[in-house]
């Protein structure tokens, strides 16, 4: 403001203005931009990285492989690295392609390569003709440079002794659960480094940005799905101005991740509520099968959620023998949590209640049959085998790492119980995936680690999906997430299993048009599942089944129809830790 306007304004007269008088205009106040950027501190970890050379070499007949070294703290660029494999699948039409899209099947830690080269048979052909569909293994897993928590199978064997039931139900297994979960914790805090302190989320996204670079493409297209659904919001907050388009399917709400504030004495689960959405899943089946009972669309007669609960409390209380194999409470409700990652899983959820309904029934003479029996087909105890399986190891490195969990693992006992009362069934199956991470046994810390904010507003929208009846990443995941970040979208659908894109036809076309162009969908829109309980459903079924089966191994067929859900993430398996 001009002096001789300043004076008046002091005198109360600064609308009166002397005839004649000359006023210089003020000066323009500077605009913040209209999003947010990246920081400092991360443009200079990345940047100052040199762009990797990509030696790409033909694998597994219709890829290409590569791997590089990045460095293992983005704060000395120069100092220990680690090696990074990637695969991509070219664009079918290079004359019209777009640049990479980057995918990610969650985990934390399964094989990013293993989900490009499956790329063929889950994605659109929109999306396959115009992207190079890029996997990464992020550190420690799988093709890149491994974890390894013990020096030796016969010590990661050792260690592992009392992991090897869904969940611990007795008080003998909880405490062997308790004491095996402290070994890990120390193996991976002793042995395991330095890559378990240098493998958070923040460094895959790290790895990814620089990645970017190196395919050659100016902002990042990527994919996500259930834990990488954080890695995606890890992305868009650390570089809110590097990406074209993030879609995110099956979220977790990273605050939840991560325990901020008084949250981080508490469970993640108890923050995810993972075990809620399993719960209402399951409810929601049981109310369908009542409702098509008494015309004989349901095996369970008419009251099918105290048949499942009969099932549970014989079972707690007594486990059924089948043949060599004993099938206890944990068995069945892994089993059903199992199930529930699939659109068509309430098939199997009535036919193995109904099976053990009968079996457990008292002066019962038969055993269960042939769906108890595949229940129990994937049950092996993590590590117990040659090679080196180092699966449950990545897992834990970001779960335990990235997020914030109580001191001692001797809490777990009750504060899983305590997540049972709020989501029966499931609390504890979920409470107990993380036990080796509390505070006194997981003492590695990722210095470099990032704990939010998470609300950035970014160049660019996002577009975040949810399936209200995920068993894994509760839809109110997504609703927070959508709620977090200014420049998004939410997707909702009224879909069955674990992640929604694959689902339905429309949660599909409205994330490929997104990934395509960058158009989002009108807000508020809801899709319905292609497979409802208890509909009718078509023989293709079986097809999409098998083909699931093959795409989540990474093991894609040949010549069969394409139309199939994500890998997201290894279902929960008996004898393993449940992972995301």
């Amino acid at each position: 403001m001009p002096r001789a306007v300043r004076s008046l304004a002091a005198t109360g007269i600064a609308g009166i203005v002397l005839a004649g008088s000359a006023v210089a205009p003020a000066a323009a106040t500077p605009q913040p931009p209209p999003y947010d950027r990246t920081s400092a501190a991360e443009a200079r970890r990345v940047d100052r990285v040199p762009t990797p050379r990509l030696d790409w070499y033909a694998c597994y007949d219709y890829a290409q492989c590569a791997s590089v070294r990045l460095p293992l703290d983005y704060d000395h660029p120069k100092g220990a690295t680690t090696e990074v494999a990637l695969l991509r699948v070219r664009a079918r039409d290079q004359q019209h392609r777009i640049g990479s899209l980057f995918v990610n099947p969650g985990g934390p830690g399964v094989s990013g390569t293993d989900f490009a080269l499956a790329a063929p048979y889950y994605l659109g052909d929109d999306l396959l003709d115009r992207f190079d569909v890029v996997g990464v293994d992020p550190r420690g897993a799988a093709a890149s440079e491994n974890i390894r928590c013990f020096r030796s199978v016969k010590d990661q064997t050792r260690a592992y002794a009392g992991l090897n039931v869904p969940f611990p139900w007795t008080k003998a297994e909880e405490k062997a659960y308790v004491a095996a979960s402290k070994r890990v914790g120390r193996g991976c805090s002793t042995t395991g480094r330095p890559l378990t302190g240098a493998a958070s989320t923040a460094e895959v996204a790290r790895d990814m940005e620089v990645l970017r670079r190196a395919v050659g493409d100016r902002k990042l297209s990527y994919l996500g799905f259930s834990y990488g659904t954080a890695l995606g919001q890890y992305y868009a907050n650390m570089f809110p101005d590097r990406f074209r388009t993030i879609a995110v399917d099956g979220v977790l709400d990273p605050n939840a991740w991560v325990g901020r504030g008084q949250a981080r004495n508490q469970m993640q689960e108890t923050r995810l509520r993972s075990a809620d959405g399993a719960y209402r899943a399951l409810n929601e089946i049981l109310l369908r099968c009542s409702q098509v009972a008494r015309s004989g669309g349901c095996a369970l007669g008419n009251h099918p959620a105290a048949a499942f609960d009969t099932v549970a409390k014989r079972l707690r209380v007594k486990p059924l023998v089948v043949g060599s194999y004993t099938i206890s409470y944990a068995d069945f409700i892994g089993a059903t949590l199992n199930a529930l990652y699939y659109p068509y899983g309430w098939e199997d959820i009535v036919e193995l209640t109904a099976e053990l309904l009968a079996a457990t029934a008292p002066g019962a003479s038969r055993a269960a049959g042939a769906t108890a029996r595949r229940a129990l087909a994937a049950r092996a105890a993590p590590g117990y085998d040659f090679p080196y399986d180092n699966a449950q190891e990545t897992f834990l490195t970001v779960a335990c790492t990235d997020a914030y969990h109580p001191k001692s693992a001797d809490a777990w006992p009750a504060l899983a119980a305590r997540e049972d009362q709020r989501a029966p069934y499931f609390g504890r199956a979920w409470a107990w995936t993380t036990s080796p991470c509390a505070r006194d046994t997981w003492t590695v810390r990722d210095e470099d680690a990032w704990t939010g904010p998470f609300n950035r507003t970014t160049a660019a929208p996002l577009l975040v999906v949810g399936d209200y009846w995920d068993p894994a990443t509760n839809y109110q995941g997504a609703v927070g997430s959508a709620a977090l970040l200014p420049n998004s979208r939410l997707l909702s659908s009224d879909s069955w299993g674990h992640t929604a894109y694959g689902t339905s036809a429309c949660v599909t076309s409205r994330i490929d048009a997104y990934l395509l162009s960058g158009a989002l969908p009108d807000e508020g829109t809801v899709c319905v599942g292609d497979t409802q309980p208890f509909a009718d459903i078509s023989t293709a079924k079986r097809v999409y089944a098998s083909k699931s089966e093959l795409a989540r191994a990474g093991l894609p067929g040949r010549g069969e129809p394409k139309r199939l859900p994500p890998v997201a993430g290894p279902r929960p398996a008996a004898g393993t830790l449940t992972v995301r």
